[in-house]
């Protein structure tokens, strides 16, 4: 693996072709919540609440698909 910054401001990573598309896919992703997430101004203690919710209105609706 090689990690460059480039003079425009942008990080160049090459990587071996020994990476599956599914791996490369996954840090991808995770590269890109950390660029999104690097501007939020949002505290965790607030993602928690919303994490929270979001999980509880999830299993409200699905509740019946796994417990009969």
């Amino acid at each position: 693996m090689l990690i460059e910054r480039q003079e425009n401001n942008e990080i160049r990573i090459k990587l071996s072709t020994d990476l599956t598309i599914f791996n490369f896919q996954r840090l991808i992703d995770y590269a890109r919540l950390l660029e999104i997430t690097s501007k939020s101004k949002a505290k965790q203690k607030d993602i928690d609440t919303l994490a929270n919710s979001i999980s509880s209105n999830w299993w409200k609706k699905n509740k019946k698909r796994f417990i009969k």
